[in-house]
């Protein structure tokens, strides 16, 4: 599915890239993995390549699609749900470990509409900061714009 070079995405982790295929010796049975370093923070993860599609490793959305996250994210008039803050937490959670750009946008949308009327929990802010960060790296490699650019554009669509 994927070769050395590939950008990839990896739910929770962000963008990175495909920097090898090895195979290792796991309890006395051979597997393959990629090896994948993330942009964020340079981590280096090994997912097993035949768990990609469990793990929500995919490809770079299309930049054919990058409109359709932007009208996600510009979208006021959306129902927010007035569970508790740790209910939303959670759901908000799985969006983003789900791995869908398309759940990042809503997640970083819904939290910035909960913000302009409330102060969000410590751990709504952080989740907010990371469903930011995960859009404006792959908005930002999928358009070949820089980073600044991305976040510039997000920043019109919330003022």
């Amino acid at each position: 599915m994927f070769k050395v070079g590939d950008k990839a995405v990896y739910p929770g982790h962000g963008v990175g890239e495909i920097t090898a295929i090895e195979r290792r010796e796991i309890l006395g049975k051979n597997q393959d993995f990629y090896i994948f370093l993330t942009v964020e923070n340079g981590m280096t993860i090994m997912i097993p390549k035949a768990n990609t599609q469990s793990v929500g490793l995919r490809q770079l959305i299309p930049a054919s699609d990058i409109p359709r996250v932007y009208d996600i994210l510009s979208k006021r008039k959306v129902k927010i749900s007035n569970q508790t803050w740790n209910k939303r937490y959670k759901q908000f959670n799985e969006k983003i470990k789900r791995g869908s750009i398309f759940e990042v946008a809503e997640v970083l949308r819904d939290l910035n509409l909960i913000s302009s009327s409330k102060d969000l929990s410590f751990g709504e802010r952080k989740m907010m900061d990371m469903a930011r960060t995960l859009l404006v790296k792959e908005l930002a490699l999928a358009s070949a714009d820089p980073e600044q650019a991305v976040e510039q554009q997000i920043d019109l669509l919330f003022n």
